[in-house]
């Protein structure tokens, strides 16, 4: 993970021109996008390569992202974003104390926390990251939980500012609430019920077992956890996005919501894109969040995804942290998305068992 900036951050819109294809590259466009969303009958056969393909991976804590190329089954086995604080240690406090997460790894100016299965969220001292604090905060993050009104009733009591009330309605496809953490980013507590809009999404909760709150000194009260995470991202281009997770990073839609797409990156890490004229937050060109994909296989990752559509901020993978390896990308509409994988070390310790295990 590259948390400590080495340039001026770059941000969507100072690239070098425009990027249409024309009208035979659209056509084009059209036919590759087919064939690789298996759209094409006679291209349709199953590989059984994915983790919500035909019946591979079913169990696995590993995701495969399903193309219909064989030669681009690559792996992640993990789902973090990065957000940036000016008060690192009272984040810090918060999400230890309050929400009982555990931290995985502690890099002093980073805190890796764990907060179900596969999922991750990273807190960084605004002053070393690629962000900055006073970005705006064009993110959210959905704590998948089957415990709503048990985490409603206890941080209402712990004076957890809210941004709506907790109300469930009768036949919803989900409910929930959203609370704002100590800097305004928005925390989602949400359950996702029996409903058409989550007829696959819903076996892969099923798989996922609640993670219980575990950081030593948290308050919250026994029994109570997550067991999956919804990064959701605000977006002009709805369908010009769902491109691009679907072609360049090769993930699958597990839930359509119409105005917003849930895709599963690993067995508990999901990436929602949304409409922002319909969403909880506009469409802002400054983002104070990167997404981030933990994956064994990194240097495929790099050469699947550079001269994509991915533009990639890395020239090539940073290999100077004994911690980590890493390269950056920025998506078509500017959220930075960063490629990880971890190396032996003190640091990383309690972080590779959770990756392993």
């Amino acid at each position: 993970m590259i948390i400590v900036d080495t340039g001026r951050p770059r941000h969507h819109g100072e690239g070098s021109g425009s990027r249409s294809p024309g009208l035979v590259g659209a056509i084009l466009l059209f036919f590759y996008r087919a064939v690789r969303r298996g759209r094409i009958a006679l291209l349709a056969s199953c590989f059984g390569i994915g983790a919500l393909g035909c019946g591979g991976n079913e169990g696995s804590d590993v995701s495969v992202n399903e193309t219909s190329d064989e030669l681009t089954r690559l792996e992640i086995v993990g789902s973090n974003a990065f957000w940036y604080y000016a008060d690192l240690d009272a984040a810090t406090n918060f999400y230890t104390e309050t929400l009982g997460l555990k931290i995985a790894a502690d890099y002093g100016f980073a805190k890796i926390l764990h907060v179900a299965g596969t999922s991750y969220l990273t807190l960084v001292d605004g002053t070393m990251g690629m962000h900055t604090p006073d970005e705006p905060k064009t993110v959210a993050l959905a704590l998948v939980t089957d415990q709503l009104d048990e985490w409603w009733e206890y941080l209402t009591h712990q004076g957890v500012e809210m941004r709506n009330t907790y109300n469930p309605t009768e036949d919803s496809a989900h409910d929930g609430f959203v609370a704002y953490d100590p800097e305004g980013y928005y925390l989602e507590f949400e359950r996702f019920n029996p409903h058409p809009e989550n007829e696959q999404f819903l076996p892969i909760l099923e798989r996922a077992e609640t993670v219980l709150a575990q950081s030593v000194g948290s308050k919250v009260p026994s029994g109570l956890g997550f067991k999956a995470t919804v990064l959701w991202l605000y977006y002009r281009d709805l369908p010009g996005m769902e491109d691009f997770w679907e072609d360049e990073i090769g993930l699958r839609m597990v839930a359509d919501q119409g105005w917003a797409k849930i895709y599963k990156t690993s067995s508990t890490g999901f990436i929602g894109l949304v409409d922002e004229t319909r969403g909880m937050h506009s469409y802002t060109e400054q983002k104070a969040v990167t997404v981030s994909l933990w994956t064994n296989q990194l240097a495929e990752w790099f050469e699947q995804v550079r001269g994509g559509a991915l533009e990639m901020r890395s020239e090539s993978i940073e290999e100077e942290n004994p911690r980590y390896r890493a390269f950056v990308g920025y998506d078509p509409e500017g959220y930075y998305i960063e490629f990880d994988t971890f190396l032996p070390h003190e640091d990383n310790e309690e972080l590779l068992l959770l990756i392993n295990r």
